[in-house]
């Protein structure tokens, strides 16, 4: 079966776009990793209209829910090659499993950037997280450190105050750069320490766990600060290698030109969401959703 559309990524672009091609009649196929995307690390979600307050995961299964029920066809499979052959894009996934498209919307999202520093990987699973809604519960009267500035970090610091005891929340620039609501949040948290102007230059730990982190200026005089856990936020890069591999041009950050109307260079290939360029840093979910649309 030659689909007329496949879109590949299953965050609130991908989902969507489905919504919208279910009610157009158009023979499409969803092929996702996994559910969410970066909307599913969210502990709450609270500037999409309709809701108050939402976890980004249920936001996530709300929003697949709807685009099953217009009857699309969503595969947990993820993409691991894609090529033209002719008139038809050609998809393999990395069950072995192969699909045929007349046209393509990639909207693949961005996968978590990593720090860069010593101890980062070693200790990944053993006290270093990139999730902080996945993890925080391991983290009970415990002391962790956040490292980064936007709305990921600050959000995480806020959802890690519920379980950890103390949290320091590192940033290497002043000031925060979240959104004014969460920034007045964690500034009045008594469990929350804000380390400004400071960067961690490494990630300690005894083998099996972390312990500390050494960071690049004194901080109350000490130069490694004990910890249990390490959360990394410091924002995502665009997962464009498959876009890269049939020719899609990209921008200097890495992300996918496209036009208006979501087009990329490549006829019959189209992206949205936070791995296009259209919305530079405003990485929203109502920002995908409308790109999708």
């Amino acid at each position: 079966m030659v689909y007329d559309l496949i879109i590949i990524g299953a965050g609130p672009a991908g989902l969507t776009a489905s919504i919208y091609a279910s009610r157009y009649r158009i023979k499409h196929l969803v092929l996702a990793k996994d559910l969410g995307g970066a909307m599913a690390l969210a502990s709450a979600v609270e500037n999409y209209p309709g809701f108050e307050r939402i976890s980004g995961l249920e936001l996530a299964q709300k929003m697949l829910a709807q685009t099953q029920k217009l009857g699309a066809e969503v595969k947990w499979e993820e993409v691991i090659s894609i090529r033209k052959n002719g008139e038809v894009f050609e998809l393999e996934t990395a069950l072995g499993n192969k699909y045929q498209a007349k046209t393509l919307i990639l909207a693949m999202g961005t996968r978590r950037r990593e720090l860069g520093v010593p101890g980062e990987k070693e200790y990944l699973g053993k006290g270093v997280s990139y999730c902080a809604t996945c993890d925080a519960a391991f983290f009970k009267e415990k002391i962790v450190a956040v490292i980064g500035g936007a709305n990921a970090a600050v959000m995480s610091a806020d959802h890690l105050s519920r379980f950890a005891s103390k949290v320091y929340l590192i940033y290497r620039k002043k000031p925060l750069r979240a959104e004014p609501i969460w920034r007045e949040r964690v500034e009045k948290n008594e469990k929350i320490e804000i380390i400004y102007e400071t960067n961690v230059l490494e990630i300690l730990g005894d083998g099996d766990k972390v312990t500390g982190v050494k960071i690049d200026r004194p901080y109350q005089e000490k130069e490694i600060l004990g910890v249990d856990g390490v959360f990394v936020e410091i924002g995502g890069v665009p997962g464009t290698e498959l876009a890269k591999n049939l020719g899609v041009e990209t921008d200097d950050k890495g992300y996918i030109k496209v036009n208006s109307q979501m087009e990329t260079n490549v006829p019959g290939v189209f992206a949205a969401g936070d791995i296009a360029n259209v919305a530079g840093e405003l990485q929203q979910i109502v920002v995908a959703a409308g790109e999708g649309a």
